[in-house]
């Protein structure tokens, strides 16, 4: 009453005033958002339908399969979150039932996941398990562990959970009452919320789902690469003018591509091919038999597309990120094998079926030789089903469902001329002599040693004669080099490469092995997480390796 009258005085006194309102909370239903691209996702009129994906990252040897569990990269996050809420309510769940918080999204490695900071929430039954991860390096990279977990048990499963960021803390609520709370640490300062849901073996319905916070704080986003441009004056641009069908590519994978606005900018603006790094290997499209997960590939696609971006697709026939139901397939008789090869064929017919027309190229077979750089067939699921003729067939199956998309044999330690680069040769020759429709080959010029796996431009002229001399063309794959011997030394083999590759018609492209050393982990002998140094790009900024290739594209 008081204020009320104070208003009139004034009012009467001929003086004016304006009170502010308090400020309405921001609301947004995340199920009217997009989840279009998120595998085991789809969107109902009851809700968000989730299905267990069995998505894993098998190690190189085939153990392993740390879970990957699937993020909304190419939809919908929230940005500007200070405090917030997030609710959400579970129905019909069979098994378990998990949503996910980052800070950002994860790096997915060949062999392994980086957790980033965020929360998981895990129902199972009557019990709530809470994982709280804080971002920092974990001792063993292929299995993270939580800076804080709880787990408790809720009196009704089907109430609905609350996250909420209350300043230094994260409080957990279930129907409005508090179950759990933890030190925040430096969780969410990022100002991002990524969203995941996932089960491990069953299904769920997210009949509701809702994110708020006070005032106008909160929004949606989508990935940041649709804002990209192409630049006039970057890599592929200079590289156009004197060979105009010359792609300059790189390695490419979602989280970071959707996420961050350095490495969008740094890869739209310079290069005009992109190779999937993991996003289309047969552990993450058909994790489990006869399923497939196109989603994350597709994102990737559209993005291409949208910026006129050339793909390469990579890989079919592969000895590693074979997800187990592949290297489990039996070959103990000739009833097995049968079974196997139409197990096989029925993955090739339906994957290349699904990208007809997107792709510019494939890798039908990678790394087809034994990891020691001998010259032998590697041992797997591939060789034992269909015998050393496994490349006819793979090949033969690529053209019978895309005839128009260019196939390659994709190959370590061929770059320059020895044994190995012989057995490449005569395989992709002997592939096509068979009835196979190899149009070239992929020379990775992995440069991880520069005492020992350096190339000179004299090599790569006599390589590229080689391979013009079969009727095949190359592609310089997966070039990195390593910084071991300082940036000026990295920065002249990059140029060396690249120069012999524009200087030669029968190499068609060259591509990088990823875009920013900012995403350039591996893990070392001792089993520690360890940042390469091997890119064109560092943490945003360009490199003397970068400069050195321009230099090279606009002599």
């Amino acid at each position: 009453m008081r204020v009320a009258l104070v208003g009139v005085l004034l009012a009467l006194a001929g003086c004016t005033t304006t009170v502010e309102p308090p400020k309405r909370d921001t609301v947004i239903d995340l199920l009217q958002e997009n989840w279009q691209h998120v595998p085991g996702i789809v969107a109902g009129g009851d809700g968000l339908q989730v299905t267990a994906t069995g998505r894993g990252i098998v190690e190189q040897d085939g153990d392993g399969g740390q879970p990957d569990p699937p993020v909304n990269l190419a939809g919908t996050h929230l940005v500007g979150a200070d405090d917030f809420r997030l609710g959400a309510s579970f129905t019909s769940v069979t098994a378990d039932a998990t949503v996910s918080l980052y800070d950002r999204p994860p790096v997915i490695s060949d062999e392994f996941r980086i957790e980033p900071a965020g929360l998981r929430l895990t129902l199972d039954g009557d019990d709530l398990e809470i994982a709280l991860f804080d971002g920092s390096t974990q001792q063993d990279a292929t299995s993270p562990q939580p800076a804080e977990e709880d787990s408790v048990r809720l009196p009704d499963p089907g109430a609905e959970l609350s996250v909420h960021r209350l300043g230094d803390q994260i409080e957990i609520t279930s129907d409005g009452a508090t179950v759990s709370t933890l030190p925040r640490g430096e969780v969410f300062d990022s100002g991002e919320l990524w969203l995941g849901l996932s089960s491990d073996e069953g299904s769920f319905t997210v009949s509701s789902l809702e994110a708020s916070a006070p005032g106008d704080s909160l929004a949606t986003a989508g990935p940041v690469a649709v804002d990209a441009e192409r630049s006039p004056e970057g890599l592929q641009a200079l590289a156009a003018r004197s060979r105009p069908d010359f792609l300059v590519g790189a390695a490419v994978a979602l989280g970071p591509l959707a996420s961050d606005e350095d490495y969008a900018d740094e890869l739209v603006g310079n290069f005009g091919g992109l190779t999937p790094e993991n996003a289309m290997k047969p552990q993450a499209l058909s994790p489990r038999q006869g399923e497939y997960h196109f989603e994350d590939a597709d994102a990737l696609l559209d993005l291409a597309e949208s910026k006129g971006i050339a793909v390469h697709g990579h890989t079919i026939a592969f000895t590693e990120a074979m997800p187990r139901w592949m290297q489990d397939l039996p070959t103990d008789s000739e009833q097995d094998r049968r079974a196997s090869a139409k197990a096989l064929l029925d993955y090739v017919t339906t994957v290349v079926t699904h990208f007809k027309g997107r792709l510019h190229s494939l890798d039908v077979v990678n790394e087809p030789f034994d990891v020691d750089q001998g010259t032998d067939l590697q041992e797997n699921t591939w060789l034992r089903v269909f015998g050393e003729a496994y490349p006819v067939v793979v090949s033969q199956a690529v053209h019978d469902a895309d005839p128009d998309v260019q196939q390659f044999i994709n190959e370590n330690g061929a770059d320059v001329p020895g044994p190995r680069q012989d057995a490449l040769r005569e395989l992709a020759i002997d592939t096509n002599a068979r009835g196979g429709h190899i149009d070239g080959v992929g020379l990775q010029a992995h440069v991880y040693d520069l005492d020992t796996d350096a190339v000179s431009a004299d090599d790569l002229a006599t390589t590229f004669d080689t391979f013009q001399d079969a009727g095949l063309v190359v592609r310089i794959s997966e070039n990195d080099v390593t910084d071991d011997q300082g940036q000026d030394v990295q920065a002249e083999q990059y140029a060396t490469i690249l120069a012999a590759c524009l200087r030669s018609e029968v190499c068609v492209s060259y591509t990088t092995w990823g875009v920013d050393d900012r995403y350039d982990w591996f893990v070392d002998d001792d089993g520690g997480l360890q940042q390469g140094h091997d890119l064109l790009f560092d943490d945003g900024e360009p490199t003397p390796a970068y400069d050195a290739t321009r230099a090279v594209l606009e002599s």
